[in-house]
């Protein structure tokens, strides 16, 4: 596996996003290097579910043991210079057939899926995809730890076109979504995004990554 450095992270991303050159992607480079903490073996074909911009799809390609990533959300704001694969969906159906995909990574989308929505985005994912999820997204304990990730949200949304509104999950909100598919949670990464004095005002615990391994 590529050693996961900020350097080798902004490299992939300034190559795409001029904003990169000019500003480090240290979480992303956090985000990258947890879900590398919880990967499990080498995937052939990985679906990034919610990718956005798709920086993270790309990253993944390059920097992780994924030889071939596409990337799906429900409205197109990818980078046109992308190597990786680029879909668009109506948010329901995902265009392929049964375990047509190895594993899939959901980065930061689940706390933005309606409650009663995410049961059956999660059942999607599990009818294309035969192997692991990796999820990386939010823990929250409290109100307080709500209006936390709320700020960062803004923070890290607003300036990309990002969607704002959000639930974030609980732990037993992540036991009862991987029942909900028949899967485990296999491995479990804590990070650490930030130090103080921000770390103070938003702890490293708000952030976590998973993995759900199919029984």
């Amino acid at each position: 596996m590529t050693d996961i450095t900020l350097d080798r992270v902004s490299h992939v991303f300034a190559a795409h996003a001029p904003l990169y050159r000019r500003k480090a992607p240290r979480y992303q480079a956090a985000m990258l290097r947890d879900l590398a903490g919880v990967w499990q073996g080498s995937h052939d074909r990985v679906l990034d579910v919610g990718g956005g911009t798709g920086l993270m799809a790309e990253a993944i390609q390059t920097l992780l043991p994924a030889r071939h990533v596409v990337a799906i959300d429900v409205v197109d704001r990818y980078y046109p210079s992308l190597s990786v694969e680029t879909r668009v969906y109506d948010g329901r159906t995902l265009p392929f057939g049964d375990g047509h995909f190895d594993a899939a990574t959901i980065n930061n989308v689940m706390h933005h899926v309606p409650r009663e929505h995410r049961p059956a985005l999660m059942a999607e994912i599990a009818r294309v995809v035969s192997g692991p999820i990796y999820i990386k997204d939010h823990l929250a304990a409290s109100r307080l730890d709500h209006w936390r990730l709320t700020v960062l949200d803004v923070i890290g949304n607003i300036p990309f076109g990002g969607q704002i509104e959000a639930h974030y999950l609980s732990m037993p909100e992540w036991r009862q979504l991987a029942s909900a598919i028949d899967a485990t949670i296999g491995a479990v990464q804590p990070g650490r995004y930030r130090a103080p004095p921000m770390a103070w005002v938003f702890p490293n615990r708000l952030e976590i990554t998973f993995r759900f391994d199919r029984r």
